[in-house]
This record gives C-alpha cells, sequence and structure tokens, in this order.
C-alpha cells in the first residue's frame, strides 16, 4: 500500500500561519512571555522548523505587526470606502476598528506591547508607523467634516483625532481586562454617539443618520 505524503504547505502560508498563531496566543497570555517554543507547539511543530521561515524571534514580531497594519488598515478602507459622509465615515472606522480587535483579541495585546517596550525594534517602527498613518488619515477626514459644515468649524482637529483613538483604546483596555470582548461591541455604537455629539456642529448640513 503506497504511503500518500503530506501536503508541503508553501513558505508565504506557513509564515502568514505563524503570525496567526503568535495573535491566536497574545490573545491568552502576555506577549512578552510567548517564546519560539511556545509557538512552536501551538502550531505542533518544532522551534527550527519556525526558524526555516524567520531568522530569529524579532523577525516573527515584525512579520505580526505587519499583518496587524495592514489588516487594520484594509478594515477600515472597506467599511468607509464607500460613504461620502465625513461624520458617517468616522463612525465606520470607528466600529470596524472595534470589530477588528474583537475578533482578533491578541492583536492590541502585541500593538500595546510593542509600543510600551524599551528597544527599539523593527516591530516597534512598523507600530509607530501604523498610528501615524491612521493619525494622519483620521485628521483628513475631520478636515473634510469642516469643510463640508458636518463638523464643528472651531474644531481642534490634532485634539479631535486624538480623542477619537484613546476613546477606542480605552474601549479595548476595559474589554481585555474584564475579558468581555462582545461588551465592547455592544458599548462601541452608543461611545461613538457621545464623541459625535461634541464634534459635529449645530445643525449639521447633510449625512445624518
Amino acid at each position: 500500500m503506497t504511503r500518500t505524503r503530506p501536503k508541503k504547505i508553501p513558505a508565504e502560508e506557513r509564515r502568514n500561519i505563524t503570525v496567526e498563531a503568535v495573535i491566536d496566543l497574545a490573545g491568552s497570555s502576555n506577549p512578552d512571555s510567548i517564546t519560539t517554543a511556545a509557538i512552536a507547539k501551538h502550531m505542533k511543530l518544532t522551534q527550527g522548523a519556525i526558524f526555516r521561515h524567520f531568522p530569529n524571534k524579532d523577525a516573527i514580531w515584525k512579520a505580526v505587526m505587519d499583518w496587524v497594519a495592514k489588516n487594520l488598515m484594509a478594515r477600515l478602507d472597506r467599511a468607509a470606502g464607500d460613504i461620502a459622509s465625513p461624520r458617517e465615515k468616522m463612525e465606520a472606522m470607528f466600529l470596524a476598528h472595534i470589530a477588528f480587535v474583537a475578533d482578533h483579541p491578541g492583536a492590541p495585546r502585541m500593538l500595546f506591547g510593542e509600543l510600551q517596550g524599551a528597544r527599539k525594534t523593527p516591530a516597534k517602527r512598523l507600530a509607530q508607523s501604523m498610528m501615524k498613518q491612521y493619525a494622519e488619515r483620521l485628521r483628513g477626514v475631520i478636515a473634510d467634516g469642516k469643510a463640508s459644515g458636518e463638523l464643528r468649524s472651531d474644531l481642534d482637529v490634532e485634539a479631535a483625532a486624538t480623542l477619537f483613538i484613546g476613546t477606542i483604546q480605552g474601549l479595548v483596555m476595559q474589554s481585555l481586562i474584564s475579558g468581555d470582548m462582545d461588551r465592547m461591541r455592544a458599548d462601541a455604537p452608543r461611545v461613538f454617539g457621545i464623541y459625535r455629539r461634541g464634534i459635529e456642529a449645530d445643525t449639521p448640513t447633510a449625512g445624518r443618520g
């Protein structure tokens, strides 16, 4: 009887599976405590198999941050892409970000861990770049809202962007602490409603929903 050999997984797919394994592990444990041995055990592989695709742990963490950045920004783009109203675009981005975190609770743990770390690793530089890109995109939407008359003419764009991101981070941290990601999904629309009332014009001209 001929034995069928296990299907060989392409290198890129193996790298993606490794990244997903790290995010999965980070959802229930401190990212600093995740070792390559733990990753290999989670994937039912040897450490040697991991290192055939990544030269070291820093390279794995960099790949994880790259995955988070690409997938989060893609989720925001899909949510806001066809919306004309800047205010409604902001709400779509807010809820999409919350949904992404609820689906991948390990992602914010990895992100916060890198941003708080003292080492200037490639992963930390990627995380900082993503946050900068996110803030720039948000400032553009807020500026469009002021120009259209949907948002207050005296609105501080920088402060509004900071508060938007900070509000999401607050919801995320509370959910991670409580371990209740579903509550974050439920709370997000009401929390954004309070934020929106602080930035919108007294008599919005368009896109009221």
